[in-house]
């Protein structure tokens, strides 16, 4: 009597199969492009497992997880981002946004400057320094990086309308009018926002 067993064949997982999981890292990137970030995470969850290497899945779920308010769960998947990849400067500005949110200025101050050591010219760092800096009533402080990231890009939408609300929460009526001036020219739709705010 045959007592070995015919043993079925092994199939691979998504995991193991590079093609599969870099269709399925695809196939979440247009889910989260659609606004179907629960689709998104459930894909991005069976690629990603508790002990993912890959940054650039930790980071897309990361991103699908902020679109629906899961900013602890988001932070952590950030963190290990930056971690994984110490020059993936998208995932620190979104770590910052994330530690801000949570009430942690200081922590979100030391994550944007790491970012800003590695590339000074990484104006999406500079903004979100600003909205930390206004959130600690360092108004000084939080003018100086919008200079900052203006300087670098002058037509920056994220800079002129945070400068906007800069001028908005001192009362210069003026320089915000002078913002949404040249909001308009640039971005229209954005501009039409700022001007609910105009007397």
């Amino acid at each position: 009597m045959d007592t070995t067993k015919e043993q079925a064949p092994i199939v691979p997982s998504v995991a193991d199969d590079s093609a599969a999981r870099e269709a399925k890292y695809r196939e979440a990137l247009d889910h989260i492009e659609a606004g179907e970030y629960q689709q998104a995470i459930g894909l991005l969850d069976l690629l990603a497992g508790p002990a993912s290497r890959d940054s650039r899945i930790r980071y897309a779920r990361a991103v699908a997880l902020l679109s629906t308010g899961q900013y602890r769960q988001a932070g952590t998947d950030l963190a290990f981002t930056v971690a994984l990849d110490r020059g993936f400067l998208p995932a620190y500005r979104h770590l910052g946004y994330v530690l801000l949110s949570m009430g942690r200025e200081e922590a979100a101050i030391r994550v944007l400057k790491r970012a800003l050591e590695l590339d000074p010219a990484f104006v999406d760092a500079w903004c979100v320094l600003a909205d930390v800096y206004m959130d600690l009533g360092e108004s000084g402080k939080a003018l100086e990086a919008l200079d900052r990231a203006l300087e670098l890009e002058p037509r920056n939408v994220e800079a002129h309308c945070k400068l906007a609300m800069y001028y908005l929460s001192r009362g210069d009526m003026r320089a915000l009018r002078a913002e949404y001036e040249l909001l308009r020219e640039m971005e229209p739709d954005v501009a039409a926002q700022i001007a609910e705010l105009l007397p």
